[in-house]
């Protein structure tokens, strides 16, 4: 019987500037496709085809202690991917000791970001949500998952998903 790899440290970096000692928490992308129920004739139920990405697109939401002055300075990017974001991860294993080391870099800008309370000798906070046009998913130097909104790009385990649509359409 084997445990599961857990979280035993993370950073987040932001720009390149790192939030160590400063980065609370991070809710990594969920990651959701649209599909369209399709039924027809002789059919005997709906499959669901696949539409591409959720609307609801890709989103870091994240948190900091205290005054994150670069985040409230890169609010209102004129650039869709106008800031790099990198989670860094520390999962192990507890039965082995193994560790993996899994990354997460997304770019995009902020969509929302929460002051939080104000109060004297009470901890505070930033809370952002960052709407990504990017995203990549490496574990242990293996590219797991790739996206590109912008460039029409999908890579899921080394596999090109987009590669024939491109094709078809003169990219």
């Amino acid at each position: 019987m084997a445990l599961p790899r857990k979280l035993k440290n993370m950073n987040l970096f932001n720009d390149g500037n790192s939030y160590t000692g400063v980065a609370k928490s991070v809710t990594l992308p969920a990651l959701g496709r649209k599909m369209e129920a399709y039924r027809g004739g002789g059919m005997n139920g709906p499959v669901k085809a696949d539409l591409g990405f959720s609307d609801d697109g890709i989103q870091l939401e994240w948190k900091t202690g205290g005054l994150d002055l670069i985040s409230l300075k890169q609010f209102g990017a004129v650039n869709a991917s106008g800031v790099a974001l990198r989670f860094s991860g520390s999962f192990e294993q507890d039965d082995t000791g193994e560790v993996s080391a899994v990354e997460v870099v997304v770019r995009g800008r902020h969509e929302t970001i929460e002051m939080g309370d104000a109060q004297p000798g009470e901890d505070t906070e930033h809370a952002m949500t960052t709407a990504c046009t990017y995203y990549k998913l490496t574990v242990d130097n293996e590219e797991i998952i790739e996206i590109d909104l912008l460039n029409f790009i999908e890579k899921i385990g080394g596999v090109d998903m987009l590669d024939k649509q491109r094709s078809a359409i003169g990219l």
